[in-house]
């Protein structure tokens, strides 16, 4: 459903969501090996969050990343939208350039209630809601 790069950096965010909540701050091979990623492609993921404001990070001995408490939760949308574009929230899902309620696909009408369920729980749920689920045992990061 998503790409390669997106689960991972959700998967990512989570642990260090997690990590924050014990008073940790994980570093990025930390992070890769416990949501079973390759090290080099986590480091490149949490970079473009980092610059994307979306984590924060410190270098060196007690570094790692980390959220800022002071800002708002991150929510699942906008790791989304920064990592595979608005054209995941709005476009054709089987590619056409023109889909829309006068021009529709032949999946137009199912697709855009899925599609109507699947903003609705991005913008619901946040990474910090994921990791609480996470940290209490309920759900698994890792396969």
């Amino acid at each position: 459903m998503w790409s390669k790069t997106t689960e991972y950096a959700i998967r990512a965010l989570v642990k260090i969501a997690v990590s924050n909540l014990e008073g940790q701050r994980p570093g990025f091979r930390e992070i890769a090996e416990s949501i079973n990623a390759p090290v080099q492609f986590t480091a490149k993921i949490l970079q473009v969050l980092s610059k994307k404001s979306l984590v924060n990070s410190i270098r060196g001995r007690g570094g790692g990343f980390f959220f800022d408490p002071s800002k708002p939760e991150l929510k699942l949308s906008e790791v989304i939208h920064v990592l595979e574009g608005e054209k995941y929230f709005t476009g054709c899902v089987t590619g056409l350039l023109k889909c829309d309620t006068d021009h529709p696909c032949p999946l137009h009408a199912e697709f855009s209630r899925i599609r109507t369920d699947l903003i609705t729980l991005a913008d619901r749920e946040t990474i910090q809601s994921l990791a609480k689920k996470t940290a209490l045992g309920s759900v698994l990061l890792r396969r």
